[in-house]
């Protein structure tokens, strides 16, 4: 037990700075990241087996969605099956900057699955609405796609962002992410869309929740692309 806590406060020091997270990532998701890096650790595995780990929670959760008709269980399945990925995903980076053992190709294989996910995510929810929802008019097919567009537009902006800055040697003028501004992200954090799957089996609610969100991932992606286009000139 002594060397489990040494080890998860070797972890904690190890973490990313805190800056431009919610608070879903640093009070939920982080720490159960290391946690599981902490386990990986001591079973001697690797940074890339962490990562492909929580690929096979993540993707099969994702495939049942379009294949199968929800319901409860099946949408408190595929909830904790997509936030146990989240999870690991968190813990592979924590992995790597612990062993020191980050690597290119590491990361390249973390952002290539995680844009297969921010894809995935809202396909099989727009085969779900088509397949199995009696959506109140057709036109709400579209929001899968407005979601998919936001998400993935945010993340290669955001990556984009980070590395021209980091080329220009930027200063970084940001401290950790302040408590309100941490609550405003809720919203439109990648956590908080695997919870709405915890509805899925209630079409109404879920419809709701999920619009919900796409609406403040569109706002968010406006105003981060404004924002981002002034810092970089």
């Amino acid at each position: 037990m002594t060397g489990f806590i040494e080890a998860l406060r070797h972890m904690s020091a190890a973490q990313k700075p805190a800056r431009g997270v919610s608070a879903y990532t640093l009070y939920v998701n982080r720490p159960a990241g290391r946690l599981l890096a902490v386990l990986a650790h001591r079973v001697g595995a690797t940074p890339n087996q962490v990562t492909v780990l929580g690929a096979l929670f993540t993707f099969p959760a994702l495939a049942t969605v379009a294949l199968v008709r929800p319901g409860t269980g099946m949408s408190v399945g595929v909830c904790a099956a997509l936030a146990v990925g989240f999870a690991l995903d968190a813990a592979d980076g924590q992995l790597a900057r612990t062993q020191r053992s980050g690597s290119p190709s590491g990361e390249w294989l973390d952002h290539v699955l995680d844009c297969f996910k921010l894809v995935s995510v809202h396909l099989v929810v727009l085969v779900s609405f088509y397949r199995f929802f009696s959506l109140p008019s057709p036109a709400f097919l579209l929001a899968p796609m407005l979601f998919e567009l936001a998400a993935v537009v945010i993340f290669f902006a955001g990556i984009l962002t980070e590395q021209l800055k980091r080329r220009a040697a930027a200063p970084a003028t940001a401290g950790p992410t302040p408590v309100l501004r941490a609550v405003l992200l809720l919203p439109v954090d990648y956590g908080i869309t695997c919870i709405s799957f915890l509805f899925l089996g209630s079409q109404h609610v879920f419809l709701s929740v999920y619009c919900a969100l796409l609406l403040a991932h569109l706002l968010f992606m406006a105003a981060c692309l404004v924002k981002w286009f002034r810092e970089l000139r």
